[in-house]
């Protein structure tokens, strides 16, 4: 299964469609809160190279914002990264 890591904000719609995207396929993932972790925020920004909410990885690879998941979505290639 993939490991999934999705970086976040409390008031942020495209995290909140981003993790309902993922929970409709019944993938885990695991979620932290930039607005809430400094240190985190920081990590996220060197990481992706880019300081927008959400941020997504898959299996140590940068798959970028909500938009970047759903056309990994529409194309099938999200499913193969997902192992599903």
């Amino acid at each position: 299964m993939a490991e999934i890591t999705i970086y976040t904000k409390a008031t942020c719609p495209y995290c909140e469609w981003a993790k309902q995207l993922l929970q409709s396929k019944n993938i885990a993932f695991k979620e932290i809160r930039v607005d809430i972790d400094k240190q985190q925020r920081q990590f996220m920004e060197q990481l992706t190279k880019r300081r927008t909410v959400p941020q997504i990885i898959i299996n140590e690879q940068v798959i970028g914002g909500y938009d970047d998941l759903v056309a990994l979505d529409k194309s099938g290639k999200l499913d193969i990264l997902l192992k599903i």
